[in-house]
């Protein structure tokens, strides 16, 4: 552990020159207030830097701060976060502004104990809030950050798994710089993003720790870090159902619980089964296809365009006009192969 200690006590110069030079100028960075960092931590999950950027402008432009989220009503939260996915990142963001509102007098809390109690936020977050925000010395362990220190460090250990982790972010601890802990784990992460690349090679050739790396000193990049394979992905046929009538479409609201909780869609039922409105449609034409994969599920989809014979809809559907469409209601980008269509079809119908 001693010659480890060394070698990452050793890397923490250069590696913080080379933050300081090639870091990207993002928004977040520029006025790392807590609530900044903390939208913007909770945006990248499971999501890349530039599909954030016009997301965190929309979201700060229409939500400044931590009152705002709290007290904005949840079909407008999730019309914001339309397109970013795992809508649950937005509900939990909102239950731990209100519980910020209610229990720090809308005061962002600046520990890494407190932070880590609020709604949505873990052990990652809570890290990096409280490195970037309020420079306590505390690790922010990624993927990112645990593959890059796989690397430097030769740990074979499964990256996925709790000891290994915990084993890296102990590490991290014990040698990050106490004046610059926002900046070290910044920096750790940014080199995950930029040189030390997953899914391929890792662009060692500027990589500022390189001389320190074991990966690339023993040529075992390829091999680093261990990652126990995912298991396989459950594939769903599905038929979706473009309903239209005079001039708007159909939405359905999914249920409170499980896969796309309370986020409206073009109604949708396994292959072979119908809508409860089946017997009042007229299929007009087939429509596109489309696929989308979810972490631990994967739709296959074909569609239809029908008319309906009623006007009648079931509970917790709606008809929705192409503004309505394009400004209220939240359909999660699963749905994005069939707007198209969609808004073709209703310009359509409005000219006829």
């Amino acid at each position: 552990m001693a010659d480890l200690i060394e070698k990452c006590t050793n890397m923490v110069p250069g590696l913080l020159d080379w933050y300081h030079d090639h870091r990207r100028t993002l928004p977040w960075r520029s006025d790392p207030t807590p609530y900044h960092v903390w939208v913007s931590e909770i945006m990248l999950q499971q999501t890349r830097v530039a599909a954030v950027l016009d997301y965190y402008a929309r979201f700060m432009n229409a939500l400044p701060s931590v009152s705002d989220l709290a007290g904005v009503e949840e079909d407008v939260l999730l019309k914001l976060w339309q397109g970013l996915g795992y809508y649950n990142r937005a509900r939990n963001l909102q239950k731990a502004a209100k519980v910020v509102m209610e229990q720090y007098n809308g005061t962002f809390p600046g520990t890494y104990e407190e932070l880590i109690q609020l709604p949505g936020i873990g052990d990652y977050t809570a890290g990096a809030i409280a490195s970037i925000a309020f420079g306590q010395a505390v690790p922010a362990v990624d993927g990112n950050v645990l593959r890059v220190m796989a690397r430097i460090t030769g740990d074979e250990g499964d990256i996925t798994r709790p000891d290994t982790k915990k084993r890296i972010r102990q590490l991290i601890s014990d040698t990050m710089p106490r004046s610059l802990p926002g900046d070290y784990n910044q920096a750790l992460m940014e080199l995950g993003a930029l040189v030390c690349l997953p899914n391929g090679a890792p662009d060692c050739e500027h990589c500022p720790v390189r001389a320190l790396c074991t990966a690339a000193l023993e040529g075992r990049t390829a091999e680093l870090p261990v990652k126990k394979a995912k298991a396989a992905r459950k594939v769903e046929s599905r038929r979706v159902y473009l309903i239209f009538r005079e001039g708007k479409v159909a939405l359905r609201r999914r249920p409170k619980g499980g896969l796309l909780a309370r986020l409206w869609e073009f109604p949708n039922e396994l292959t072979g089964d119908k809508p409860e409105i089946g017997n009042h449609l007229t299929l007009l034409e087939e429509g596109p296809k489309g696929k989308h994969i979810f972490t631990h599920r994967e739709w296959h989809m074909e569609s239809g365009i029908y008319r309906a014979e009623t006007a009648e809809l079931p509970e917790s559907w709606v008809w929705a006009g192409p503004e309505e469409l394009n400004e209220v209601y939240a359909v999660p980008n699963a749905f994005d192969p069939f707007k198209p269509a969609v808004l073709q079809y209703l310009r359509k119908e409005e000219r006829v």
